[in-house]
C-alpha cells in the first residue's frame, strides 16, 4: 500500500469531485486580497468563480473601468494562484 500525504489524497479527491467549485469559490475570497491588493480589495464587494467565469462585483464606477483593463492580468494571476486554468474569462458587475 503506497502513503499519500493529506494535501495530495485532498488535492486527488476534489480534482474528482463536485466539490470543486464550491471550494474554489472560498478559495477565490480567501485570496483576492492577496493578488489584487488591499485597496481593490477593499471596494470589491463580492467575488464568484461560476462555470469558469470570474464574476467581480463592485459599485465604484473608477474601479469597474480599471478591471476592464487588467481583464488579461487578473486571468493571468487567478490561474497562476491555483496552478491550474480555472477562469477564462472576467466579468464586470
Amino acid at each position: 500500500m503506497s502513503e499519500f500525504h493529506i494535501n495530495d489524497a485532498l488535492k486527488g479527491f476534489l480534482s474528482k469531485s463536485p466539490l470543486r467549485n464550491g471550494v474554489r469559490a472560498v478559495q477565490i475570497e480567501e485570496i483576492w486580497e492577496k493578488l489584487m491588493g488591499k485597496t481593490i480589495a477593499k471596494y470589491t464587494d463580492k467575488i464568484q468563480i461560476i462555470n469558469n467565469k470570474l464574476f467581480i462585483h463592485t459599485t465604484v464606477g473608477p474601479l469597474k473601468n480599471e478591471l476592464l483593463y487588467q481583464k488579461k492580468q487578473i486571468i493571468e494571476r487567478v490561474n497562476e494562484a491555483f496552478g491550474e486554468k480555472v477562469i477564462s474569462e472576467v466579468i464586470i458587475q
